[in-house]
């Protein structure tokens, strides 16, 4: 489908400037957020219901993950048509109803790009399939004959992120074994070579349909994945995957990627109204993220070694000097993040002991897990920059870590040598309501099945309780647009504090922020604005409980 829509307008349009530098943005999963029609799945109808909360929680933009059509090999990411909506999602008219409610809520739409690679249910795809070796279609994607005397051997020793090789072979029209093509995900995810000019133009053409449709801005899937290293070289390393995140691979974080986004950025100035591009990139340092945040080229990049620290003040503020040092020079944001769709709630990681990892399979100390999550998103609400929400976390959502095997659907749980696949726990339809058909999610149940007592986190049950954490995410939302000396910027000061404590200054602000086990006690900086836990104030003093965050006016 490839009709455009008139394009509503942006919020703010012609008025305020750099708004991406200090938004808070809330990450919509649309298979889990709400369900309109009552089939058990997410939808657009649903998400457009359901926008006044996120007015309400007070966030200023939302990024929607992939609603495009596709067989829905990896939940969406396996895109067959970058310009039509699946209809298990809904219409494109839905979509542009979801954008023109969005803007006249006063909050922006940012929409997921997955450029890595396509379905391979694409027409492209479809299509080098059936001409075979030799077709012009074949050299959109990383088709190779194989090693081998019959060329029965993959091309390299490249390992999927989902597990085994990163190379299927083809079967020729007459039954024959043919050519192998690269997926460094699924096999049903085919790359895409971008050093082919068709792909390039056909993304530019992808970005303009969007923002024609009204679009603030694109969140781009696998950012760092699109160029490959010149004759895609053997790594010679088996258990690839534990080489992630520490080394510079022949198929992650290739220099030619920048220059893909340059020309993005262009595209995007095209338009009123400060569009964006974010990055998801997962580079060995942040030094590297940085560089896809030159002021030509993208404008935020996700922060995955904050997401990655483990609740302790000395890593803590290790993590954040390093992210503000390495944005400073490119004069880009520091963004944070605290939990998405492929990590497990740090509800529940904060609830288990350090260094099991981002993907866990136990719930831990339930208490403990929420008590520092409201601390941690305190203290990362805080911080100078722009910030990220996961649906749910304004609930205290712990991770569903029981789920029967036989209902998860991440595409990796089954694939030995892969990621752990225990994604599904994060992705649980959340509840807005405290009793009803799965809990208010829609009438029809839902995709994966929601705990008992599920609905004693809802929307329904936490509004207008004073110490729920849907209220303390309210009320932090609030007084961080409220604060001046909160959102934008490049820099704090710390203060001294006692081992195991943050305390840092901005303009008219401190925050203090306890991660020890211990109540400690403090002078009390100033005005107690919020905080995560109660606090015993007198007058000589503060005691902050263990795993509690404090904002205080100075």
């Amino acid at each position: 489908m490839t009709q455009h829509l008139a394009a509503p307008a942006t919020p703010d349009s012609g008025t305020r400037t750099d708004w991406w530098r200090d938004a808070v943005i809330y990450q919509v999963y649309p298979r889990s957020f709400a369900d309109g029609n009552g089939d058990g799945m997410g939808d657009l109808k649903g998400i457009r219901a359901r926008l006044p909360h996120l007015e309400d929680l007070g966030v200023d933009a939302v990024w929607l993950s992939p609603f495009y059509a596709s067989p829905q090999a990896d939940a969406g990411y396996d895109v067959a048509d970058y310009r039509a909506i699946d209809p298990m999602f809904g219409t494109l008219h839905d979509a542009d109803a979801v954008i023109r409610d969005a803007h006249a809520l006063g909050l922006r739409i940012i929409v997921d790009l997955v450029p890595n690679h396509s379905s391979d249910r694409h027409d492209w795809f479809q299509r080098a399939l059936k001409e075979g070796a030799g077709s012009p279609l074949r050299e959109r994607y990383h088709f190779r004959p194989g090693k081998g005397p019959d060329g029965e051997l993959p091309p390299n020793d490249w390992e999927s992120i989902f597990g085994g090789p990163a190379w299927t072979r083809t079967t020729d029209t007459d039954g024959t074994p043919g050519e192998w093509y690269l997926h460094l995900f699924a096999p049903e995810q085919p790359d895409f070579n971008w050093e082919h000019p068709a792909v390039r133009d056909e993304f530019r053409s992808i970005l303009r349909f969007w923002l024609d449709m009204g679009v603030d801005g694109f969140r781009v899937d696998v950012a760092h994945g699109l160029v490959k290293a010149e004759g895609l070289p053997d790594i010679g390393h088996h258990d690839q995957l534990k080489l992630l995140g520490n080394d510079t691979m022949p198929f992650f974080d290739q220099d030619g990627v920048h220059e893909i986004y340059r020309s993005w950025r262009h595209v995007l100035a095209e338009y009123a109204g400060e569009r964006v591009l974010v990055a998801e990139a997962w580079t060995p340092t942040v030094e590297r993220t940085a560089h896809y945040v030159r002021p030509d080229e993208m404008h935020q990049a996700f922060n995955f070694q904050y997401l990655g620290t483990h609740w302790d003040a000395a890593e803590l503020r290790e993590v954040i000097d390093g992210s503000l040092a390495a944005m400073r020079p490119v004069g880009a944001p520091a963004t944070w993040v605290l939990s998405n769709h492929d990590v497990t709630r740090h509800a529940t990681r904060f609830a288990n002991p350090a260094g099991l990892g981002t993907q866990l399979r136990t719930p831990g100390d339930r208490a403990l897990g929420l008590r520092r999550a409201r601390a941690a998103t305190l203290l990362m609400l805080a911080l100078p920059g722009s910030a990220y929400l996961y649906q749910g976390e304004e609930l205290g959502l712990p991770d569903v870590t029981d789920l029967p095997d036989e209902v998860r659907q991440d595409p990796s749980f089954h694939r030995a040598q892969g990621q752990d696949g225990f994604r599904d726990g994060c992705r649980v339809p959340i509840p807005w309501t405290v009793e009803g058909p799965s809990y208010g999610f829609g009438a029809g149940g839902s995709w994966l099945p929601q705990p008992d007592g599920w609905g004693e986190l809802s929307v329904e049950a936490q509004t207008g309780d004073p110490h729920s954490t849907l209220e303390l995410y309210r009320k932090a939302l609030q007084t961080r647009r409220n604060q001046p000396g909160l959102g934008a910027g490049e820099a704090l000061e710390w203060a001294n504090a006692p081992e195991g404590v943050l305390a840092f200054r901005r303009d008219g602000f401190v925050c203090t922020a306890n991660t020890t086990g211990e109540t400690v006690r403090l002078t009390a900086p100033g005005e107690l604005l919020l905080a995560s836990g109660p606090v015993d104030l007198s007058a000589d003093g503060v005691d902050l409980p263990a795993d509690t965050t404090a904002w205080w006016a100075v």
